[in-house]
């Protein structure tokens, strides 16, 4: 007599913890482009023109599309550094610490007015601290 045994497999359950970099990266994009897209009002409410050099305003949902895509390219990154690197953690806290400035350049750069000018390099630096430390977590740490 043979019996057979089935266990039943939670393929749900597996596919949430199998990706936890993607789920933080998508987490972290949402709320920190929520963040931002309400900084962004507030700011533009106090007098920010956040008119570019061609007198075009910049769209309130392109803060929130910019700075989601600036999650997803970190997330990426995570994975990059993790796959190269003998120090993933720190060296994707360099690399995007260098970024962050680095596109703060055109916000300093571009748009006529001061108030803007500020607005922009905030709106930058705030997304930079709600995502870059969320993804560090996910970069594997040092081997001692």
């Amino acid at each position: 007599m043979t019996t057979t045994v089935m266990t039943p497999t939670d393929t749900t359950v597996r596919a949430r913890r199998a990706h936890p970099l993607r789920r933080a990266t998508l987490t972290v994009g949402v709320g920190a482009a929520a963040a931002v897209t309400a900084f962004a009002a507030v700011a533009h409410a106090a007098g920010a023109g956040f008119t570019t050099g061609e007198g075009k305003m910049i769209p309130l949902l392109g803060f929130a599309q910019m700075t989601f895509v600036g999650a997803v390219l970190g997330g990426l990154l995570v994975t990059a550094v993790n796959r190269r690197s003998a120090r993933p953690r720190h060296r994707f806290v360099v690399i995007a610490s260098v970024l962050t400035v680095l596109s703060c350049i055109p916000s300093v750069a571009l748009p006529p007015d001061t108030a803007t000018k500020i607005a922009l390099v905030v709106a930058h630096l705030l997304a930079a601290a709600i995502i870059v430390p969320v993804l560090a977590r996910h970069a594997r740490p040092t081997q001692a």
